[in-house]
């Protein structure tokens, strides 16, 4: 069940509180390993393809930043040290410092692994002002993981999330500088802090939107504030202009989401090497489509489309997509959409990237008994294999059309690598 608190603090407090860890992947990192102390670290796809997922601020000083790719960092940083990502172990993490914000609060928003929104206004009263509350969040995370983060506490959800930007760690030229901490956006001076900042702190001001922006001489948020909706939505569009418009007066109404539904759930890799051959893809379709199906039935999910993303060596993205008669969690009915979107794609230019995912997802208990014949074979099949899983690792059993040559069964739930393969991955045709 999904919910939500609407509405702002009835007495002007403020009590909306966002919390981001601190270079998270890379703090854990160096939290498994002391030594990397005050080293420059950067965390992802080790390989020629890969890209940062997180950098340390002592590799920040040198311009290395997420997304970036690995070769860049490299030679940015040569004498960081790179290692790559264990998503599995970072999720762990996670679900523990979530924890510890519902511990404070139940009316959590979790926005990734490393980052959620509290709404605090209904507990102030007994728990004390939200700043402290932010503070005392701040100190037990330290206390039990051994890690940082930062809040941002203000009215809104957006003017919570801009102020952790001011209470987070700086990189200047010299190294890293800590912050605050905690940055409070008191009640009644939201547009004193908001509009001398840049117009690209506002959420959905890209850089196409920022050139637009400049051709109207718009600069900083209150720039921005001061024109007419009607100028905007004439410039970007009513919908985009409005919202602009809205956040720019620091108009922000949206409520904390508890329990917020999955949209889609996904598995997409970058090979070391392009594949060519349709053996090759169709063994990799398989075993994305069987992690995608497990992952389904473990969140008591079924979905109603499946899609196909591909990529070849000039990065040109395509995706393909089908809806079924009847929504599945079984990993007979998604690998075979999957499938057969693939036999509909031209693959011989080389294939850099491959994804299977599923949309359109419902609670399972909506979905309807299936009287197809063998049905019931195939799903009590599939609980065994997922219990089989669960006690022996991913890639125990798995279906024989996901084994390659060289390989053997390798599922993505054991070594899913959402940055980039390492050089040493032995996948090609």
């Amino acid at each position: 069940m999904t919910a939500v608190i609407r509405g702002r603090p009835p007495d002007g407090t403020v009590g909306f509180l966002h919390v981001d860890m601190d270079a998270f992947y890379a703090a854990v990192e160096v939290r498994r390993r002391p030594e990397l102390q005050g080293k420059p670290v950067v965390v992802g796809g080790t390989g020629n393809r890969g890209v940062v997922a997180a950098a340390s601020y002592e590799a920040r000083v040198f311009g290395i930043g997420s997304a970036m790719p690995s070769t860049r960092a490299r030679r940015l940083c040569p004498h960081a040290v790179f290692l790559p990502g264990d998503h599995a172990h970072y999720g762990e993490v996670s679900k523990r410092v979530m924890a510890i914000l519902t511990d404070v609060t139940p009316l959590v928003e979790p926005l990734s692994l490393d980052e959620a929104f509290l709404d605090m206004r209904g507990a102030t009263r007994l728990l004390g002002p939200a700043d402290e509350l932010a503070a005392r969040i701040r100190d037990r995370i330290l206390e039990q993981e051994q890690l940082t983060c930062s809040v941002g506490v203000a009215s809104s959800k957006f003017m919570a999330k801009l102020a952790t930007e001011r209470a987070k760690p700086r990189v200047e030229p010299s190294g890293p500088v800590w912050g605050p901490g905690v940055h409070v956006v008191a009640a009644g001076t939201e547009l004193d802090f908001l509009h001398p900042l840049p117009v690209t702190a506002l959420f959905g001001v890209g850089p196409a939107t920022s050139r637009r922006l400049t051709r109207l001489g718009v600069e900083t948020v209150g720039d921005l504030a001061s024109l007419p909706e009607s100028s905007l939505a004439t410039a970007l569009g009513a919908a985009a202009g409005r919202q602009l418009h809205q956040l720019a007066n620091g108009i922000d109404d949206r409520p904390v989401v508890v329990n917020r539904p999955a949209r889609s759930i996904s598995h997409e890799e970058t090979f070391s090497r392009d594949l060519h051959t349709e053996s090759a893809l169709e063994a990799e379709v398989t075993r994305m489509g069987d992690a995608v199906a497990r992952r389904l039935r473990a969140s008591s999910l079924v979905a109603r489309t499946i899609v196909l993303k591909v990529r070849f060596g000039d990065f040109k993205t395509i995706t393909r997509s089908v809806t079924l008669p009847e929504p599945t969690d079984g990993a007979r009915d998604v690998v075979a959409a999957a499938r057969d979107l693939l036999t509909h794609v031209d693959t011989t230019p080389g294939v850099r990237l491959l994804g299977v995912g599923a949309s359109g997802l419902v609670d399972a208990s909506t979905q309807q008994l299936s009287f197809e014949d063998g049905s019931e074979a195939h799903d009590a099949a599939e609980q065994v294999a997922d219990r089989i899983r669960d006690r022996f690792g991913s890639s125990a059993i798995g279906p024989a059309a996901a084994i390659r040559a060289g390989r053997g069964l390798r599922s993505p739930l054991d070594a899913d690598q959402p940055w980039g393969p390492d050089d040493s991955d032995p996948r090609s045709d």
